[in-house]
């Protein structure tokens, strides 16, 4: 695993939902003076897709020097229109393992970089907020719960490289500069010198950073003395991420698991195969059913927060791109534990007493779920989900 390092001097802001994340974005590609990177999973045509892309199209016709990664899959049926915009306004647009060329990996990062200056981090895909994302567009009844960290600072260098790398391997890269390119990215380039906010870009990809985001999970975990809240939409994870929350509640930390569910039935059924040995461990779990749930972010004890794009599911942890940012400071993780109280407090907890006395139709179903997605992701990650 790629060592995970700190760099202080930076400049965090939470955005929240995207209407914040919008904003602060189309705000910085309208200043952009040199360079615009962004990488994102769904890249849709609704009203607030077209406002980023016309944004983009703008800074490409004044001089500037834009590149966009779209997933192949995410994309969707509209990705060869919004390729001959991009490419008629002077956009370079490519697409993450077309046809599955380079096996099942998605990119499933959502990042942006313009001009090395300010970097954006998180889950948000390029979607309207009150439109599912589930290719229907359906509108949902409150704004998609989700966040994003617009940063300033030095690990901005970070996100860069990475997302100069996947463009660079996207291309035709002979396989000594592929590893060059590999060996250069392991270097240190930051270190701690304790001002401003510690943060660190996690990253998960197939090659150096294979479990990177689920060790970080799991050490953060591993240290907690007081409190724990993680907040997912897909919750699927192996062993260790599971026995993780266990041993943090038996040690009497207070760990509540906030997940979103309500849209697709099977995923719900794997989540609530997990239920019975969490809460017997002392873990609570809250299903958020306001609106539809997609953060994928954590604080645990005072001042530890990450945001990013990883669920806690079989894909995410052990086959897609994948980026995160974890954040050491407590005004941060403040900010966002205040934000996740609140989605406890819109969310149902669920009784263990009402799990222990499920149906056995219900139980036989949550099992069979269960044994069906293990099956397919030990296909899928060749025997590494457990």
């Amino acid at each position: 695993m790629a060592k995970l390092v700190f760099c202080d001097g930076n400049q965090v802001q939470l955005l929240h939902t995207g209407e914040q994340f919008f904003a602060a974005l189309i705000d910085a590609i309208h200043h952009a003076q040199h360079e615009v990177f962004l990488e994102t999973y769904i890249y849709a045509t609704d009203q607030s897709a077209q406002k980023i892309t016309d944004a983009l199209c703008a800074a490409a016709q004044r001089g500037v020097c834009v590149q966009v990664i779209i997933d192949w899959i995410g994309g969707g049926k509209h990705t060869q229109e919004l390729q001959t915009r991009f490419q008629q306004a002077g956009v370079e647009c490519r697409l993450f393992n077309p046809w599955f060329k380079r096996g099942l990996a998605r990119t499933h990062r959502k990042l942006a970089v313009i001009d090395q200056d300010i970097a954006f981090i998180g889950g948000i895909n390029i979607i309207d907020d009150c439109l599912s994302d589930d290719g229907r567009n359906t509108t949902l009844p409150f704004p998609r719960w989700d966040f994003a960290v617009q940063v300033h600072g030095k690990l901005v260098h970070n996100v860069y490289q990475e997302m100069n790398a996947q463009w660079l391997k996207m291309g035709k890269l002979q396989l000594l500069q592929r590893l060059k390119l590999a060996v250069n990215l392991r270097k240190p380039t930051t270190t701690i010198d304790y001002h401003l906010s510690q943060a660190a870009l996690v990253i998960r990809d197939n090659l150096r950073n294979r479990s990177t985001i689920q060790k970080a999970y799991l050490k953060a975990l591993g240290s907690a003395r007081q409190t724990a809240i993680l907040a997912n939409p897909y919750f699927a994870p192996g062993r260790k991420i599971r026995n993780g929350l266990i041993k943090a509640a038996q040690r009497g930390v207070d760990v509540s698991l906030l997940l979103g569910v309500g849209e697709f039935d099977w995923q719900d059924a794997v989540a609530q195969s997990y239920y019975p040995k969490l809460l017997a461990s002392g873990v609570k779990i809250f299903e958020y059913r306001k609106t539809k749930l997609h953060a994928k972010v954590a604080v645990i004890d005072q001042d530890w927060a990450t945001v990013g794009s990883s669920n806690f599911d079989g894909l995410s942890l052990f086959v897609n791109h994948e980026a995160n940012i974890v954040i050491l400071d407590k005004d941060f993780a403040g900010n966002l534990k205040q934000h996740l109280q609140l989605g406890l407090l819109d969310a149902v907890q669920i009784d263990p007493h009402c799990v222990i006395q499920l149906s056995w139709f219900s139980r036989i179903k949550h099992r069979l779920a269960y044994l069906f997605y293990r099956t397919l992701m030990r296909i899928a990650t060749l025997g590494q989900y457990r």
